[in-house]
């Protein structure tokens, strides 16, 4: 896997060409699912003398954030952790409040929660992970990614495996696959572009 001087560097990843099948299950995503360190952040934990001190997001990420929910699709976060960031930067992108699990302590289950909520099934999810505890859901899901970082186990059990490590673009990279495949990138970027790709 090759990587840009910065940890960065998708554009130089994505795909020019999505394969048949996985360009189908794209189609049919209605929800993002994401983790938070390691993939929403760097996975880096800065502490001070009263605990969590610090969480570093991407605007590169955010921006994607934004972009999937004008598309009509849902974002939702589950996190093994709790943080109070978390929550402000969620509620700062839109991320509907009921759709931010923290604490979890089983990721499968809470996924269930959010289908629930959202009326959909695994086709409907795509998911992104990094670490272990994220094998659940990850292996449900009708898309799996993963940061260029992640554990090597679970980039196995993904479907795409991204230029970007986590919290420098990794999001912003599905996102824009998922958005391209269901031919909605361009016009939700148009006004910043003037339509190109």
């Amino acid at each position: 896997m090759v990587d840009g001087p910065d940890g960065g560097g998708y554009h130089a990843h994505m795909p020019a060409r999505l394969p048949a099948e996985i360009r189908e299950r794209l189609e049919r995503i209605r929800c993002l699912v994401l983790d938070v360190d390691g993939v929403l952040t760097d996975g880096v934990l800065v502490y001070g003398p009263h605990g969590e001190a610090a969480k570093r997001f991407s605007v590169r990420d955010g921006l994607a954030v934004h972009l999937i929910l004008r598309a009509g699709i849902e974002v939702a976060v589950i996190s093994g952790r709790r943080s109070e960031a978390v929550g402000i930067r969620c509620r700062e992108l839109g991320v509907r409040d009921e759709l931010v699990i923290q604490g979890s302590r089983d990721k499968a289950a809470d996924l269930d929660e959010i289908e629930r909520i959202l009326g959909v099934g695994d086709e409907a999810i795509a998911a992104m992970g990094d670490d272990l505890p994220d094998m659940p859901m990850l292996q449900r899901a009708g898309f799996a990614a993963c940061p260029a970082d992640a554990e090597p186990q679970v980039a196995v059990a993904c479907d795409h495996v991204c230029g970007s490590v986590g919290g420098r673009g990794a999001v912003r990279e599905v996102a824009e696959l998922i958005l391209k495949a269901q031919g909605r990138w361009h016009e939700l970027t148009a006004r910043w572009t003037g339509g190109e790709a």
